[in-house]
């Protein structure tokens, strides 16, 4: 199984960075081959959209080789960053009928769970089937020292449950496709 791990922001001091090398080890550990895909390393101007520039085009080849998703975004303003919705916007049959994990990050007590009702159904409308289970992180700083050392415990058994629902249905999504 080829799982990416998609950091959806390019802010600068993002903590949901943290997560998302956390979550490369953590899909590494549930046994399938991922890679971070950062925004920040796709840099679009809000007039190219287009499958043509070189940035969309190695996106579009990550997405299409890839049998499921692991979404690390943080929660800004109640929505999801601008940035990536970009991104995702690059592509819609490379997505086709692959499911994904949303793993949602804050500051705040919510763990971006406001953020995830805006960005399933864009998700959905690409024809990606995000999983029942959302991995929600709240209050990031306290619970990520750095993407190695944690401050929550209960943490890792949580992710690798998610990631075990995922890959249940990302084995049996690659049998039909």
């Amino acid at each position: 199984m080829n799982i990416p791990v998609i950091l959806g922001t390019a802010r600068a001091g993002r903590q949901s960075e943290k997560v998302a090398h956390w979550m490369v080890g953590q899909v590494e550990a549930a046994g399938a081959e991922t890679e971070l895909i950062d925004v920040r390393d796709y840099p679009l101007t809000a007039t190219d959209a287009s499958e043509e520039s070189e940035q969309a085009k190695k996106y579009i080849g990550k997405i299409s080789a890839a049998d499921a998703y692991v979404f690390v975004v943080p929660e800004y303003n109640h929505g999801y960053p601008g940035e990536l919705k970009m991104m995702l916007d690059l592509g819609y049959k490379q997505y086709g009928g692959k499911p994904a994990l949303i793993c949602g990050v804050s500051n705040g007590n919510f763990g971006g769970a406001r953020m995830i009702e805006q960005l399933e159904p864009v998700l959905v409308a690409l024809g990606v089937y995000p999983i029942q289970w959302p991995l929600l992180i709240s209050r990031v700083e306290e619970k990520f020292i750095t993407s190695d050392e944690l401050g929550d415990e209960a943490l890792p058994d949580r992710a690798q449950k998610s990631l075990a629902a995922l890959l249940k249905f990302a084995t049996a999504l690659k049998s039909a496709r």
